[in-house]
This record gives structure tokens, sequence and C-alpha cells, in this order.
């Protein structure tokens, strides 16, 4: 396991003048920095990024709407950039981000506005004038004869851009941008680990709240607001208990009344600070656990604790995967499953970063046949589970793959179940 210097990872989320931390200009700039190398060794000569993840990546822009619905983003090799956005948002862009000097008024040719306009004659008109705008750009910038990418190619954005002579080459822009993306930068891994941490605090108000009587719905909304006050967003999670938790209830919150003897289980996914996404399990019982909770909880974290020995860097992730539970492990017979790729979810480890899956995937159901190899830098969710009779429990760790091991960015306690006691 990495091991951190005595201050490291250890500072505040809000800015102050006396130390550093989380440095956002630095985590724009190394970010565009990246996105530009491998775009220059690249055959392209600007990418058009339709995809949220990517413009912010490019721009620092936090995108709340459909990808390409009413905003896009041109990013020239030279490190020229365009953004097209609604009239309210680039009034406001144009003020708050002082980084991005060119900021003009999207069309939208895709998304809702074009679903929703009833005619295909205004639908012709919005993509051909969404095209225009876009040509208008790498003409400015002087590109309007280079190849040009699409990171989320649509056939009549393309069908569009090369009607007015632009050289489209649809699928080379996301191979670009996943290259940049699966290194994370120093500025990212904190995000991360601050994303972390607000999770923790979600933890914490579960523990506070977990007693006969209450109802899933109830201990889960006290979660989301621990996460809210600390300035995350939360775009996913759930809690689930007692019967629900095996097989887990298709990741929804009930009202199920929680009871004595109840395992609960919390998973915070898409739990975001500054864009930057945790994917965290923990597990807690509802007084003591039983014998056969205890085994199942010891058995999840040694599982867990398997992957994250075989992860360092230059290993492929086919040399990962066998450390995952077999067939026999993952419960294939309670599903009727035959193979590993029809149990998606139950054990695997998956990239996080500005999505909640990026690279890498480390999963039984296809690393073992197209395997890649990890890099330091990469940042990762490990997951496990494991049945306990009409129940079962969960963990899952967030991760960094250091040159000298993985640093675990989680800490609530996972060597043993989180127990709350009850009268």
């Amino acid at each position: 396991m990495y091991d951190r210097d005595v201050m490291e990872g250890t500072r505040g989320s809000m800015a102050v003048d006396w130390e550093e931390r989380i440095d956002v200009a630095r985590l724009r700039e190394d970010r565009k920095d990246r996105a530009l190398e491998r775009l220059r060794d690249s055959e392209l000569g600007a990418m058009l990024l339709l995809d949220d993840p990517n413009i912010r990546y490019v721009t620092g822009l936090a995108m709340t709407g459909g990808s390409g619905a009413d905003h896009y983003t041109l990013v020239c090799a030279d490190g020229s950039v365009v953004h097209w956005d609604t009239a309210d948002h680039a009034a406001n862009q144009r003020y708050n981000c002082p980084w991005l000097a060119d900021i003009r008024h999207a069309c939208p040719g895709l998304g809702n506005v074009p679903r929703a306009a009833g005619s295909d004659s205004a639908r012709a008109f919005l993509i051909e004038q969404m095209a225009e705008t876009v040509v208008d750009g790498l003409e400015d910038y002087g590109y309007a004869d280079d190849p040009v990418g699409i990171d989320a190619p649509d056939p009549r954005l393309t069908a569009a851009l090369e009607a007015q002579g632009v050289d489209v080459r649809p699928d080379v822009a996301s191979g670009v941008m996943a290259d940049a993306r699966r290194v994370k930068t120093r500025d990212e891994i904190e995000c991360l680990r601050m994303a972390a941490a607000i999770c923790e605090a979600g933890f914490q108000a579960i523990a506070n709240g977990l007693e006969p009587g209450v109802r899933e719905n109830e201990l889960w909304g006290d979660a989301v607001r621990a996460c809210h006050r600390h300035g995350a967003s939360v775009q996913g999670g759930y809690l689930t208990s007692g019967p629900n938790t095996w097989p887990k209830h298709q990741a929804n919150t009930t009202d199920r009344v929680i009871r004595p003897g109840d395992l609960v289980y919390a998973d915070f996914y898409n739990v975001g600070y500054l864009g930057y996404r945790s994917c965290y399990y923990r597990t807690f019982s509802m007084g003591e656990p039983t014998p056969a909770q205890r085994d199942a909880y010891e058995t999840a974290v040694d599982n867990l604790y398997a992957v994250l020995d075989a992860i360092e860097p230059g290993v492929t992730t086919d040399e990962v995967a066998r450390a995952f539970p077999d067939m026999a492990g993952e419960h294939a017979a309670f599903y009727g499953a035959e193979d590993h790729w029809e149990l998606t979810t139950n054990h695997w480890a998956h990239g996080l970063g500005l999505q909640l899956y990026e690279e890498p995937l480390i999963w039984r159901g296809v690393s073992e046949d197209h395997p890649i190899e990890l890099e330091a830098g990469m940042t990762m969710a490990v997951e496990t589970q494991a049945p306990a009779d009409r129940q079962g429990v969960r963990v899952e760790e967030m991760v960094v793959v250091r040159e000298d091991g993985v640093e675990v960015l989680s800490q609530w306690p996972v060597e043993e179940i989180t127990v709350v006691d009850h009268p």
C-alpha cells in the first residue's frame, strides 16, 4: 500500500491564502494541456466536443444540460477554444469565466430542442445552423481545411458539417479525450479525495440516524443533506436494508422500515466535488450481526483487498481481474448466470473522474480476454459483495494507482462491519 507523507491528504475544502490546496487554475490548465498534447499527436487539427465531461475537462465549465443539446466546444491544436452556449449561460460565462476568451451563442441542433420542434424543416434548420456556427469558428482560427473530430459523433451533425466542406473524422476525438483523461493530475486526485471525505459525512449521518423504525428514504435524505452541506452535487446513490440488500433492490431507496437485525448499506456514487465523482459503499448492522453476516462481511473485505494487493503500475487488467471471485464466489447459480459477463456490477473495479465510469475497467466479464495496462495516476473504485442468508453486504474503496502501491482515498473503517446499537 502507498504510504502517504505526514501532511498529505489533510487539507481543507475552502480557498485560503495561507496554504496551497486544490489549485483550480492549475487544474484547468493541466487538463487542457493534456488534451492538447493528445490532440497534437493525433491526425486532427481540431475537436468539436459535445460530451459534457469532455467540455468540462477542457474548459472548466460545469455543464448541466444534455450533451450537445444547447452547448458545444471547439478546441484547436494551437490552444484556441470556442464555446457556444445558450444566451443566459453565455452571458454569465463571459463574466465569471475570464480564462475563456471566445464564448458565442449556440444553436441547439441536437437534443431537446429539435426533438420538441415537431417539424422536420425546423430540425433541418437547427442542425444546419449549428454546423454553420462550428464552421465559422474553424475559419476564424484557421482550421477550416484541417481534419476535425467529434467526441460524440451524430450522423446528422456529421452530414451537416461535411455539406459545408469540413473533413470530419468521427471516430478519433473520443479516443483522444479518453487518452487525455486516463491518468489524473495531482488536483484531480485531490478532488476525488475530497469527494470521498464528503461521502464519509454522509456515512456518519447514516450512523447517527440508524434506529429501528426509521425508513430507508428518511435515512438517505439525512445522508444527502450532509453531502450538500459540504458543497457536493449528489446525482446518484442509494441506501437499502434487510432483504433489499440481496440481491440489491434495483439500486433504489424505498420506504421500507428498518428493523433490528437488518443489514443496511449505502452506495455514494455520483457524489461530485468540482465535478469529480465518487463511488463508495459501506455496510452497517442494526445491532450485533449474526455469524453468517460477519462471515459474509469478512469474505467481501478479503476479496476486495486481494484485488487491491494485485494493483500496481505495469500489470494488466486480466492479471488483476483473477483476484475477483470465480463463478462460485459470484454465486452465479443464484442468478442463473453461466458467464461473468452476465454479472455486471457485482465484482469489479471501474475508473473514476469527471464520470462514474472511466478507464480502467477491471472485470472478469471482459478483462481476461481484452486486457489493458494499468498506469500510475489512474483512479478507480473497487467493489465486492457477499450474501448472508436473505441479506447481503457490499464494500468499496476509492483508490489511486501509485508508483509504489495503491493509495486508498476512502477512510471509513472497513476492517469490521459498522455496528449501530439500539435498545
